[in-house]
This record gives C-alpha cells, sequence and structure tokens, in this order.
C-alpha cells in the first residue's frame, strides 16, 4: 500500500510550534521560510538482458531560511522535530545580527496545478516494470539485427512540499516525476554506435507503459543509432546551421537562459547585465520562461519560495524586456519576483532558475529555411555543453546532425561540436520557423552544485556564422 500523505504539521511537529521558531529566526529580517519535504523515488534499469539498476529511496527534511539583505541564513535537516527546528532557526538567525529591516510582502495566492495530484510510484507493480523493460528489449533486438545491446531505464518520483511563511501562509504541493529513456548500440561491420531517446514529465507512469509509448521511443532511439552508423565525420570551420525543433532548444536554455536569470545580472557577470530595454537578438526573436505548462518537466504551481509560477517574457521581438527572480534577488534589484526560485531539496537555499524556456515560433516553414542552407550544417540532437555566463561563449556536441549543401539535407556527420556565444548567435538568426516544439521532458539543469528539473524548446531556426568543430576540411 502506498505510504500515508506527507503532513508533518498533524505527526511530526506542531504547526504553531513551528511558526513561533521561524518567527523568532527571521524577526527583523526581510524574508525567510521553512520549507520540508518528503521525496520518494523509483529507478529500474535493465542494461543487456540483466537488472543493472533497482533503487527505491525515501528522504525528507525540512529547510529554514532567513534573509536580510545579501545574507542568507540556512539550515537544514532530515530530522522533522521540535528540537532539530530549534537548533536550525538559532543558526539561521545568525545571518539577521540585530535585525532592523522590514518584512516584504507574501507570495499571493497559488495557481492550479498544472499536473495531476497522482502517486507516479503507485501505479505500476515492481513486477510489471521489470516485464516492460524486458519487453523492450526484446522488441528492438527483434526489430534490426544490428543491435547488440539494449539499455532501458524507468524512473518514477513523488516530492510533497509544504512552504510555511513567517506571517503564517502555508502552502502544499505533490510533485509527480515519471521517465522512460531507452539507449542503443548497433554494430556493423566492427563499427559500433549509439542512439538514445527518452520520454517524461510530471504525469503518472501509465502513458510512458502503453506499446505505443515505449515502441515509439525505442525505435527514435534505434533510428539515432543507424544514422549515426552511416555518419562521417564532420567538417570543421565557421559556417551556417540550422537548429532543429524541440531538444534543440537547450542551447538556448544554457547559452541564453542562464545569462538572463536576475542574480548573474545583479552582480553583472552576465553577458546581458545592463541591457534592459536594448536589442539583443534578431527581430522576431521572443524567449519565454514558462512554469505554468500542463505536465511540464519544469513546471510548478508555486515555486520553492511560495511565489505563483508564470508566464514570463524576456525577450521580446529582439528586445530584453526581463530576468528571472527569486525573492531575494527581486528585491534587492527593486522588481517582483517571478516564480523562479528553485531549490533542489531541503538541503538547499533557493536561487533563481529556469523552468521551461523557450523561443516562440515564427512564420517561416521549415523546408524553406533549410533551403536557405548553402553550405552547412543541419543539428537536430544534442548532448552535453559547456557555457561561460559572463562571456556567453557556449560549446555543444551534436547526436545527430547532417551535412546540408544547396539547401539538400545529405549524409549524417559525427563529431560536430557547435562553438559560439549567446549575445552574437541571437543576433545572427536569419530565420526562424512555425513549428515550435518543446522537448520530450528529459531535461536536467545545474547551477551551483544544484540540479532541478527544466523543459526547452523551440522551433527550427537557422543561424549564420557558427564555429563547427570537427574534422579539418
Amino acid at each position: 500500500m502506498p505510504p500515508e500523505p506527507f503532513r508533518p504539521f498533524d505527526s511530526l511537529i506542531e504547526q504553531e510550534h513551528a511558526l513561533a521558531l521561524l518567527r523568532d529566526a527571521t524577526a527583523g529580517a526581510e524574508d525567510g521560510e521553512l520549507f520540508l519535504e518528503r521525496r520518494r523515488s523509483e529507478v529500474l534499469t535493465l542494461d543487456d538482458g540483466r537488472i543493472r539498476t533497482a533503487s527505491h529511496d525515501v528522504s525528507q527534511g525540512f529547510g529554514l531560511r532567513a534573509v536580510r539583505g545579501e545574507s542568507t541564513g540556512y539550515a537544514h535537516s532530515t530530522e522533522i522535530s521540535e528540537p532539530a527546528l530549534r537548533r536550525a532557526a538559532e543558526t539561521a538567525r545568525l545571518a539577521v545580527d540585530d535585525g532592523g529591516s522590514v518584512r516584504a510582502a507574501p507570495p499571493a495566492g497559488t495557481n492550479r496545478s498544472p499536473y495531476p495530484d497522482t502517486d507516479p510510484l503507485a501505479r505500476a507493480a515492481f513486477a510489471r516494470k521489470l516485464e516492460l523493460l524486458r519487453e523492450i528489449d526484446a522488441f528492438l533486438r527483434a526489430e534490426d539485427g544490428r543491435v547488440v545491446q539494449v539499455s532501458a531505464t524507468i524512473a518514477t518520483a513523488l516530492q510533497e512540499v509544504e512552504i510555511l511563511r513567517p506571517e503564517g501562509q502555508r502552502l502544499h504541493d505533490r510533485r509527480p516525476m515519471s521517465q522512460l529513456f531507452v539507449s542503443v548500440i548497433v554494430e556493423e561491420n566492427g563499427r559500433r554506435e549509439t542512439g538514445s531517446h527518452g520520454l517524461g514529465g510530471r504525469a503518472g507512469i501509465d502513458g510512458l507503459l502503453e506499446p505505443a509509448c515505449w515502441r515509439a521511443a525505442g525505435r527514435e532511439a534505434l533510428r539515432i543509432a543507424l544514422v549515426n552508423l552511416r555518419a562521417v565525420e564532420a567538417p570543421a570551420g565557421v559556417m551556417d546551421v540550422v537548429l532543429g525543433p524541440g531538444w534543440p532548444g537547450i542551447l538556448l536554455h544554457e547559452a541564453v537562459g542562464h545569462g538572463l536569470e536576475g542574480d548573474f545580472n545583479r552582480k553583472r557577470t552576465s553577458v546581458f547585465s545592463g541591457l534592459m530595454g536594448q536589442r539583443v537578438a534578431a527581430p522576431g526573436v521572443t524567449v519565454i520562461d514558462d512554469g505554468t505548462l500542463p505536465d511540464r518537466r519544469g513546471s510548478l504551481r508555486f515555486d520553492d519560495e511560495g511565489t505563483p509560477t508564470r508566464r514570463n517574457v524576456l525577450i521580446e521581438d529582439g528586445i530584453l524586456v526581463g530576468y528571472m527572480q527569486d525573492r531575494q534577488n527581486a528585491r534587492l534589484m527593486g522588481v517582483s519576483p517571478t516564480g523562479n526560485g528553485r531549490r533542489q531539496s531541503h538541503a538547499h537555499a533557493p536561487m533563481p532558475r529556469m523552468t521551461n524556456t523557450f523561443m516562440l515560433g515564427g512564420q517561416a516553414r521549415p523546408e524553406e529555411i533549410l533551403a536557405e542552407l548553402k553550405d552547412g550544417i543541419y543539428a537536430v540532437g544534442f548532448s552535453g555543453g559547456q557555457v561561460d555566463i559572463t562571456s556567453g561563449k557556449f560549446v555543444f556536441s551534436c547526436t545527430e546532425a547532417y551535412r546540408v549543401r544547396n539547401g539538400r539535407v545529405e549524409e549524417p556527420v559525427k563529431g560536430a561540436t557547435l562553438i559560439g556565444d549567446g549575445a552574437t548567435a541571437l543576433r545572427r538568426l536569419r530565420a526562424i520557423g512555425n513549428d515550435m516544439a518543446l522537448d520530450p521532458g528529459i531535461g536536467n539543469c545545474g547551477k551551483a552544485g544544484q540540479s532541478v528539473p527544466v523543459g526547452v524548446g523551440q522551433p527550427t531556426v537557422l543561424i549564420g556564422g557558427l564555429t563547427v568543430g570537427g574534422a579539418a576540411t
């Protein structure tokens, strides 16, 4: 049977006592909160016909924060009890010093939940998941005789959150997450290549267990592996690049999105610092961060400070119009919080983070954009990348890319990396497609040692003059 819902103020600590300690810790501070959570997760991985991972994890705890100016006192514990909370309040209080600040207004209301109130861990038995992983393995080996290895993972999680604020406001949320990931290795004439694909979001697991869903994910992983099997070495040099829709938005997320987080701009360490109201991208470029999208991986009913998430326009028709803010940074910059205060867990203090970040579509048809590309690269899949926030410079590795000549998509290429900087790339956008798509629901974002789930997206776009790293021409 599934465990009882997480109700810490009913079974672990009296709300009145917790509120009194929180008020003591934040007296004379500008802000603060008590964040409590219970997280349950399950991961099951079948690799090459054998179970490699079978884990079930349960953790819970609290984090107590007191904020005054740029100073933050934060203490956390895995023990939810009045003695532990009292020790945490004494520690967090050290950042407030003698106080004297006026408390900021609390968050106003909450959103309708953008995800179902469901427990993904309770929706499918362990044995059924194991059976499905074996079905995926058998299915892909039967699909193509060149398949030599299959790895498949089903991951589910439920994060239950309570936030108590000094003015007495109390918020509760249940945040589901489900994910299916498939990786395939194929071999032909002694050459091996890999392809992978994943699906997920803030929903129950049932949809991912449907045959139509997992077969599609498996076939896509196999397709990518077979494409890479016939790929040639990528060219090197400065050339025009077309990025496909959906997951390639990870480049936008990393190269541009982080630079639009408020803390980097307040500290003037972002390439976009001081450019509010100025043109930072080509006409037609509109970038949104929206934490309210139904069932999306980066969506939240409210952020980890209690601020309702919302649709935030960051760049509108090429003009910088907004940053993403948590409560502390917004107050220091004299603006309103935007619902982007996020934390990895109760053991971490919140900071400005993205939710679902994407570029809106334009008017051009994708085939028209490709027809414009005389000699370049068409990149539709990416793996990891590196970005320097201060300069905006990025390096991204392509997992699926093609050479384009005279508007024709020709041979696939391997080893391609895209090198540039976000600000310049935005200004060099020459065409924006009408096919905006969001990613399949597999993204995580790292910042300052914290990882949170996010969504990305974009239409097909043409960028002029990126540096492509590959084999020498």
